[in-house]
């Protein structure tokens, strides 16, 4: 298990937290379009709590913090706590002369109680603990046992932070291939600005991702859940590929409408006895195949049977898995940004908020080492005319076996690069780089870039270069990161050869990996090209909504109300 008693022990994601939670640098009111943020609260300055008196209640947390973290909270975890501490003064947090039972304690406990939403797995949470904790202030408590709760809360706090700010499982143990830098110095700073906010549940709420996908995909997890909840789907029978017209036995042909049915394909009152695999059942099929990143022919064949036949628990522990890599992104992609999800084979470009551009890529074939990793970087230059620097690898094994015929028929040329004998590819319409590519210096040597084979985009499925992302509308997307007309890029594209432009301006380049994903107003199953749902998809147990999960939920919720 890569959990790990569900405190972490690292992080490997980013998050942008001050963007996150609407970054004000002062503790009073920040405005935005939609509202004013006040951040005016501060601990209540008393001089005994419950019959305590302050100082010994201030000790008593002092001692607690600088004691054994509770069983299961990791050192990371544990550090965070006593920052938040460290920045109000060692002071109650959470309780004052009501004890536990006060607004902030309640939003608390009521927002980590509806994380099932999000599909984050309370059964990991250590509730017991914390339910003995609160217990014990209710009667007399002494300074020790008002430090427990308190601290008790504020783990609670600051671990369902991390779990929404950065994600709660590792992805490092997971084959996920995720490159983005780790920004866990921005944690601190986001759990202080939510604890200073006047309306806690709010900022509790502002925790998750603020993206109209991952909004989508909790709306989803709900409605998967009562797929779940109501049995699933039928499993369709093995048997022969259908085309429209085709005839089959009525208990084939009625589990494929059933199972289509279930989500929405086709109206479940539709579903009756029939043997023929007619053109409305062969249209729900080719929907459903577009849906799901296959090939869209209508044909009742065996990659639609198989993926059909998936069952109702895996697709929603897939859209779980979706909604984490969501809480692994940065949570501020910049003012202008460019996004490229694999599965998906698109690219979209943002700005202001706004989708201003998209369309269709080609990324690296699933074997061979030309898995497109995962990873951000920023847009420096675009090359108009370039030269194809063929790898060594490349050369030694596609190339030049080939002879010197075929360098001579695709423009290529053996070179002197730095020493070392390379082969590359000349300017012009044969450079397996088209007219243009886009640079966003990384460690990968991934680019994007035009391409000669432009009807490869008809396909589907679009996996066929060795890592690096082919574009579909190459002078769209040099119009909007230069800011150039379309005469001023066509002429570029057709003018000096290995022109070099740097940017008026770095764009953040985003190389994601969602397979499932709102896409027109539906919900999408991209291509698991490179087999990284597997492992994830088996550690997201929240989403199953298991006995221990709503045992958990019932425990938080009754604390609120007690």
């Amino acid at each position: 298990m890569v959990i790990s008693n569900h405190w972490k022990t690292t992080r490997l994601v980013a998050v942008s937290a001050l963007a996150a939670l609407c970054v004000a640098t002062a503790c009073k009111k920040s405005g935005s379009a939609a509202g004013e943020v006040s951040r005016n609260w501060a601990p209540v300055q008393q001089s005994e709590y419950m019959g305590v008196p302050a100082a010994e209640v201030q000790a008593a947390i002092t001692a607690r913090l600088g004691a054994a973290p509770p069983a299961g909270v990791s050192a990371a975890d544990w550090k965070h706590v006593k920052n938040l501490y460290a920045t109000f003064g060692q002071q109650l947090l959470w309780l004052d002369d009501k004890g536990v039972h006060q607004p902030r304690v309640e939003a608390l406990l009521q927002t980590i109680a509806g994380a099932d939403s999000d599909a984050i797995d309370l059964a990991q949470y250590p509730l017991a603990e914390l339910q003995q904790a609160l217990s014990a202030v209710d009667d007399d408590p002494t300074a020790q046992q008002l430090a427990d709760a308190d601290v008790m809360l504020s783990t609670a706090f600051t671990t369902y932070g991390e779990d929404m700010l950065t994600g709660q499982v590792d992805p490092k143990g997971l084959g996920q291939a995720w490159h983005i830098n780790n920004l866990e110095d921005k944690v601190d700073s986001a759990l202080t600005l939510s604890m200073r906010e006047d309306d806690l549940a709010a900022a509790l709420l502002r925790m998750r991702p603020q993206d109209p996908g991952y909004d989508s995909l909790r709306v989803q997890l709900g409605i998967y859940r009562d797929i779940v909840a109501r049995g699933g789907w039928p499993t369709i029978p093995d048997g022969k590929q259908l085309r429209p017209g085709d005839r089959d036995t009525p208990a084939r042909i009625g589990a494929l409408r059933m199972r289509l049915a279930a989500e929405g394909y086709i109206d479940a009152d539709s579903v009756t006895a029939s043997r023929i695999y007619d053109r409305r059942l062969a249209g729900a099929v080719a929907e459903y195949q577009a849906r799901h990143s296959i090939g869209v022919d209508s044909l009742m064949g065996g990659e639609t049977l198989q993926s059909l036949n998936l069952p109702a628990d895996y697709r929603l522990a897939q859209i779980a898995a979706n909604l984490e890599r969501y809480r692994w992104m940065p949570r501020s992609l910049g003012q202008r940004y460019v996004l490229v999800n694999v599965p998906q084979f698109q690219l979209q470009a943002y700005d202001s908020g706004q989708k201003s551009l998209e369309m269709k890529v080609i990324v690296g074939k699933e074997y061979e080492d030309r898995a497109t990793p995962v990873f951000s970087d920023s847009m420096e230059y675009v090359v108009f005319r370039p030269y194809w620097n063929v790898t060594p690898n490349i050369a030694a094994k596609e190339i030049l076996p080939k002879g010197p015929g075929y360098l001579a028929e695709n423009d290529m040329e053996i070179w002197n690069d730095h020493g070392r004998q390379a082969v590359r590819q000349r300017p012009g319409p044969k450079n397996a780089l088209g007219f243009v590519k886009f640079l966003f210096p990384n460690d990968f040597n991934i680019y994007l870039h035009d391409t000669p084979n432009h009807e490869l985009f008809a396909k589907d499925v679009r996996a066929f270069s060795h890592g690096c992302i082919r574009v579909e509308k190459p002078d769209e997307l040099a119009e909007w990161v230069l800011g150039w007309d379309a005469g001023r890029v066509e002429a570029a594209m057709h003018g000096k050869d290995n022109q070099q432009v740097t940017l008026p301006k770095k764009i953040p380049v985003y190389i994601v990996y969602f397979t499932a994903f709102a896409h027109d107003g539906h919900l999408n199953f991209g291509n698991d090209l490179y087999d990284r749902d597997s492992k994830l998809v088996a550690e997201m147990h929240a989403a199953m909504m298991t006995p221990e999960t709503k045992q958990a939920q019932d425990s938080l919720r009754a604390m609120a109300k007690s």
